[in-house]
């Protein structure tokens, strides 16, 4: 049977195809990777896609194999010399080489990373790293990461060698040989120049550039971030974030006639404990690469002993589970916790203390203290505007602090050139008295 059969099967020929318009995408994000400022959010976007195309090759590559072992080739021309039936065997076997070995030491780079960014396969399946690899100690992790990238390195330019061979090749055989070899992968093809399926194979080549250079990944962080589900009055969650304009408005909004306090008759002569409602917020806006980026916490605590006619015995404490906030980008997210940003593991709580409050206009205060944030004391103050109707209280306010001075930013993300180092973080909330 394989010594009659004149082309591959279907299933090898759409495999084949498809493989190699990814691969040449695939070259074409690399090439733009390295091109874009490190750590801008374009260029984090092509690293995401460069992943999930990566992995998928991988995927069809294994499937291909595996149709192969079971489904032979076609019989090379009669009249084809030994050397390059020799030198056809070696480009093919070094075809599965790269398909399969890129992938597989792109997986090393990724499960040995300093920075571990998780990875969603086509930003939806979560895809594990490689098993032991992430928990290893500095040295060891260290080692396997240059060997994935020598590898990876040595891999694409034997990608770029076999490409220039595997090509050449076709050409020879279609226009100097001028025999069967094309139809082998397109069926019904005849040989020479005017063949319309070899000039159609060549315009999808340069179909597949075009569309690598002029494809742009976004971040999802542009989606709206969902609300997340209603917590207990102890930990209070907080909704969908604001919009741009009202997170990043200047502390001197928070004196518009709209906030202004309205104290009942009988003023609060002593602090009052207040618990906070559901639906209460506590966002943050950062830019990245001139790109604005806002995110929540979904969890934090509050405790509240507060009162306008007794600021000198008035407490708050504000406690913050770090490993709640999200931005609206998965990938990115699962980021936040490791120890280049908030160190979670070691400091899972971040925790804002106030004692000294200062009244600096009608519904206006600045709560003056201490941010403990991923062990880094320093101190922080916290322009508010209240109103307390009945036993009803609302607030809001806005403060910035500097990131690079909490270490919140290690290695390359130190750098603000692509992270400012301010951070705005803004909270609205409504609180019942106790």
């Amino acid at each position: 049977m394989a010594a009659t059969r004149t082309r591959y099967t279907t299933v090898a020929i759409v495999l084949h195809w498809l493989i190699a318009a990814t691969i040449i995408f695939q070259i074409i994000v690399g090439w733009r990777m390295g091109d874009g400022p490190k750590g801008s959010p374009t260029t984090f976007a092509l690293f995401q896609l460069h992943k999930s195309i990566g992995f998928t090759i991988l995927l069809l590559s294994l499937a291909r194999l595996a149709w192969r072992l079971f489904n032979r080739s076609p019989a090379p021309p009669s009249h084809q010399p030994r050397w390059e039936r020799i030198a056809s065997k070696i480009v093919h076997v070094g075809f599965y080489v790269v398909m399969i070995g890129l992938p597989l030491t792109g997986w090393i780079l990724v499960s040995t990373s300093r920075v571990v960014v998780p990875t969603l396969w086509w930003g939806v399946i979560p895809w594990p790293h490689l098993p032991g690899l992430p928990e290893l100690a500095a040295g060891p992790k260290h080692v396997w990461h240059e060997v994935g990238e020598i590898g990876h390195g040595v891999l694409v330019k034997l990608t770029y060698l076999l490409l220039a061979l595997h090509l050449g090749a076709v050409a020879k055989h279609q226009i100097l040989d001028k025999d069967e070899v094309f139809q082998n992968m397109a069926p019904g093809a005849k040989p020479g120049l005017k063949e319309p399926r070899a000039w159609l194979a060549a315009a999808g080549f340069a179909a597949v550039v075009a569309a690598g250079y002029l494809f742009t990944p976004t971040l999802k962080a542009a989606k709206p971030i969902a609300p997340p589900p209603a917590a207990d009055a102890a930990a209070p969650a907080a909704p969908a974030a604001p919009a741009p304009a009202q997170q990043a408005a200047p502390i001197a909004d928070a004196a518009k006639p709209e906030a202004v306090a309205a104290e009942p008759e009988s003023a609060l002569k002593d602090p009052v404990a207040w618990a906070v409602q559901k639906g209460a917020s506590l966002t943050f806006s950062a830019t990245w690469s001139g790109s604005p980026i806002e995110g929540r916490f979904n969890r934090w605590t509050a405790d509240i002993l507060f009162s306008p006619e007794a600021l000198e015995r008035s407490k708050l404490t504000v406690g913050v589970d770090m490993a709640s906030a999200v931005t609206g980008d998965d990938q990115r997210d699962q980021s936040l916790p490791s120890g280049d940003f908030f160190d979670t593991a070691a400091h899972p709580k971040a925790t804002f203390t106030a004692s000294k409050f200062r009244k600096t206009g009608e519904g206006q205060y600045v709560a003056d203290g201490t941010l403990d944030l991923r062990g880094v004391k320093k101190p922080l103050s916290l322009p508010f505007s209240l109103k307390i109707v009945g036993d009803t209280a609302t607030a809001r306010g806005v403060t910035t602090l500097d990131r690079t001075t909490f270490g919140v930013g290690q290695g390359e993300w130190a750098s603000t050139d692509q992270i400012a180092a301010k951070v705005k973080v803004s909270f609205s909330l409504t609180a019942k008295r106790k």
